[in-house]
């Protein structure tokens, strides 16, 4: 009895340790869960990236046409200024007194004038008389002549020295705001080899522009009025828009990168874009909004062996290629819109139940690398198939739940009514 016992003992621990050897040690089986993403309503871009500097539309640099010492300066940095205004002046006593000088040389031309049409008649009548010689008449002739040409020639001089006069006043030539001012009073400026600048004055600070840098490699794709938004360091939080105006045909090089310039037009009613700032710019080349999206994943995705195995593939949805149906695709992928996107054609296979997938041929327009925007083929809510992962079949559950596991956002975009 005591011998029955002992049997019983003992083949109780060995169905144990098999239970437990069974439980914790045998290779759990495998099961295939399918990654997918359903088709979507969304936004696709293709875009540049470039940095630029902010600067106003227009800035006018004012200068000095005559030399002189600054007399007095009425405008400062950041002083709003309208046109005509008075910014400084040089010192008048130089050119007032050229102005008496010309006054006097002219008062005595004038009188010269006078004095030889009074010669000029005397010798006249005489020479009528036959008193005096020919050549007496035509010398009286000649210097009345020259007593007006000299009148005439004093007059411009007198001119010239009044308009050298009213430029000693400084005047703003446009409306706007004071950028620099690089003369202080009792400063000498000199202008007879170039013409000093006194002031910069920005026209209009509400509207400013941002010249960019576009690599040589993306300015194929950049046209005029399309789309850019930039960012400053100053406020990282907030997004500028801005309009592409103009492409520069002169190009320059540094460390052997060539860039072009490209003028992107910033409104700035609130202020907040001060010149000189570092732009880092987003230049949309195409864009597409409220279009079905697939993930580009999704044209790259085949099965293989194993989904042979552990799932039915329809095939009856699969194109069949005829000589006819390929020249149509060959057509189709050199094609392009309206907006100049590539038209192309592809495959993606959609999960049709829990055990079946098929195939669907597509009709595809613009690609950013990451989404797909989808002209035919499929329809919102289609599950595409992007690829798959094997786990175990205790960890399917939270395998197919995992937060972990990437998500497609939806775009941003919303369906059209």
């Amino acid at each position: 009895m005591k011998n029955y016992k002992w049997i019983i003992i003992i083949l109780s621990f060995i169905l144990a340790g098999v239970a437990v050897w069974f439980w914790k040690f045998k290779k759990a089986d495998e099961v295939i869960i399918l990654q997918t993403e359903k088709v979507q309503f969304g936004n696709v871009t293709n875009s540049v990236t470039a940095t630029g500097t902010l600067q106003p539309v227009d800035t006018v640099a004012v200068g000095s046409q005559v030399s002189g010492t600054i007399q007095k300066v009425y405008a400062d940095f950041n002083s709003p200024v309208k046109k005509g205004q008075l910014l400084a002046t040089i010192d008048k006593s130089i050119m007032q007194a050229q102005v008496q000088q010309y006054n006097a040389s002219l008062q005595n031309a004038i009188a010269n004038v006078v004095y030889q049409k009074s010669n000029f008649d005397r010798q006249d009548k005489l020479y009528t008389l036959g008193a005096i010689s020919k050549a007496e008449q035509e010398t009286a002739t000649y210097l009345l002549k020259s007593a007006k040409e000299n009148v005439t020639a004093i007059s411009a001089q007198l001119k010239t020295a009044n308009k050298n006069l009213s430029f000693t006043d400084i005047y703003s030539p446009i409306d706007g705001t004071v950028l620099a001012r690089s003369v202080s009073e009792g400063q000498t400026v000199a202008a007879s080899l170039n013409t000093p600048t006194l002031f910069s004055i920005a026209k209009d600070l509400t509207k400013m522009q941002v010249q960019a840098s576009v690599d040589e490699a993306d300015i194929g794709e950049v046209k005029k009025g399309q789309r850019a938004v930039f960012t400053v360091d100053a406020f990282p939080s907030d997004t500028f828009s801005g309009t592409v105006k103009d492409i520069r045909l002169r190009s320059s090089v540094s460390a052997n990168v060539v860039t072009y310039i490209t003028i992107i037009d910033a409104p700035n009613a609130d202020m907040k874009l001060k010149p000189g700032m570092t732009a880092n710019i987003t230049i949309y080349t195409k864009e597409v909004n409220n279009t079905l999206l697939i993930p580009a994943a999704a044209l790259n995705f085949t099965p293989d062996s194993l989904l042979a195995e552990k799932f039915h593939l329809d095939l009856s949805t699969v194109p069949v290629r005829r000589s006819g149906r390929r020249n149509r695709e060959k057509k189709i992928n050199n094609s392009q819109d309206s907006a100049g996107i590539k038209i192309s054609k592809g495959l993606v296979w959609i999960k049709k139940d829990s055990v079946t997938i098929y195939s669907k041929a597509v009709i595809t327009g613009l690609d950013d690398k990451t989404v797909v925007q989808v002209i035919s083929g499929l329809q919102e809510g289609d599950e595409v198939i992007t690829g798959y992962k094997k786990v175990l079949t205790k960890d399917a559950a939270k395998a197919a739940k995992s937060p972990f596991v990437p998500t497609r956002g939806g775009g941003g975009g919303r369906r059209p009514n």
